[in-house]
């Protein structure tokens, strides 16, 4: 089987997507009798990231117009004489989308969409117009027209249902790969006392992973309950995307926190390993994700963790693993304070029960042998996994064509889409 896999960046970029989109491929790659071919556009970083898809070579070509859209004849091209089997795109709104229908319709490929939050109400919200101009354009269609999409836990499902999308869908998570040792020192040493303890934030620097309420909540907590946070202190970590950090360090500093909170921009590799060993915790505030590696990563090592519903693992709640609060100033602060309250034991406890969780569910082969059976079946050479949930009617059929979809939603507004 020739697997085609479409991507926006195969860098770190991409923030989330640059790990869970290259490992779910490397991973397949892995697998007998299956071939997979990457396609891309050029960044600034893919040539220095471009090694870390190895044994894979990416197919990166140029792109025209806004980076938003990412219109790319080069690309389209390569895609076309790739004769791939069955394509899978990761995220909507850029030309990729546009290039898989093509295939779809011209050479009957079938496609998969892995829209990675992408469709979560909040995600819809944001650049509407662009996505009423998109939608219009090709992405109402590709969406219909998808033989399978896929969500990464039960709530992208409810979010692919409400925004009226009738496919079948593979519900299948990310995964992770369990750590090895870690030699390296902590990249905050020197920055705070040794009997400090860090609770740290790691994923890119945008305004729907709640980083401003966090900054609010700490100092909150610092002014109200100084003498349970006296010995913990806040690390920062991620790509700036569009100059958000500048902000969240002139807040950090408006309220006092110089010192007490530290950011340490992009960590890779041997930091980042180093900085999941090395903390005592990991936040992730999010307003909108589709399923986050941070806190599967936290895990791995070890980690409690305090998230938001919408990081999409409630399994972590269930097993113990995490502490839940709502992305808002006054529920982290709840939740800063309850962490702050707990021993070391109890800590070590929930950081065990997030260990347990991932290798006994998230590891990356086990996400490609599920994959994989989606692609068979789309093709027909094997029987609807277990993943794979269909449409309420209960109709066992693939969709025959974009007539399954009345209607999306984008915002208060319903674009009609003919049979």
């Amino acid at each position: 089987m020739r697997i085609g896999v479409l991507t926006g960046s195969i860098s770190r970029s991409a923030g989330g997507f640059f790990h869970s989109v290259r490992r779910l491929a490397l991973s397949l790659q892995e697998l007998p009798e299956t071939e997979v071919r990457v396609f891309s556009f050029r960044d600034q970083h893919s040539e220095a990231d471009l090694s870390a898809w190895q044994p894979l070579q990416p197919e990166l070509h140029p792109f025209r117009g806004p980076a938003g859209f990412r219109y790319s004849p080069a690309l389209a091209r390569a895609v076309s004489q790739a004769k791939c089997d069955v394509i899978h795109t990761h995220g909507i709104w850029l030309h990729l989308s546009a290039v898989a229908l093509r295939e779809h319709r011209c050479h009957g490929i079938p496609h998969i969409i892995s829209p990675r939050g992408m469709l979560d109400p909040w995600a819809v919200r944001q650049s509407r117009w662009k996505k009423l101009l998109a939608g219009w354009w090709f992405e109402r269609a590709h969406l219909c027209e998808a033989r399978c999409l896929h969500a990464l836990a039960q709530s992208e499902l409810a979010a692919i249902r409400g925004f009226g999308l009738a496919n079948p869908v593979a519900i299948i998570p990310n995964g992770i790969d369990l750590p090895e040792p870690v030699a390296a020192t902590a990249p905050w040493q020197g920055l705070f006392g040794t009997n400090e303890r860090v609770l740290l934030f790691l994923a890119r620097l945008h305004p729907k992973k709640g980083i401003a309420e966090l900054i609010r909540a700490w100092a909150a907590v610092r002014r109200r309950s100084p003498e349970l946070a006296s010995s913990w202190r806040l690390v920062v970590a991620g790509w700036d995307d569009g100059g958000h950090e500048a902000g969240l360090k002139r807040l950090s500093a408006e309220l006092g926190l110089n010192g007490k909170v530290a950011f340490l921009g992009s960590l890779f590799n041997e930091q980042k390993a180093a900085a999941l060993a090395h903390c005592a915790g990991f936040i992730l505030p999010s307003f909108s994700e589709g399923l986050p590696m941070g806190v599967l990563e936290a895990w791995a090592y070890g980690k409690p963790v305090l998230m938001t519903a919408q990081c999409n693992l409630p399994e972590g709640f269930a097993a113990g693993a995490a502490l839940e609060m709502a992305p808002s100033v006054e529920s982290i602060a709840t939740a800063l304070r309850t962490l702050f309250s707990m021993s070391r034991t109890v800590l070590g406890d929930m950081g065990e029960k997030g260990g347990r969780l991932v290798a006994e569910r998230f590891t990356w082969l086990k996400i490609a042998c599920d994959m994989r059976s989606v692609y068979d079946w789309v093709l027909g050479s094997g029987t609807r996994p277990d993943c794979v949930v269909l449409p309420q009617d209960g109709a066992s059929r693939l969709p025959r064509n974009a007539g399954a979809v009345k209607a999306l939603p984008f915002g208060s507004n319903r674009i009609r889409i003919s049979p």
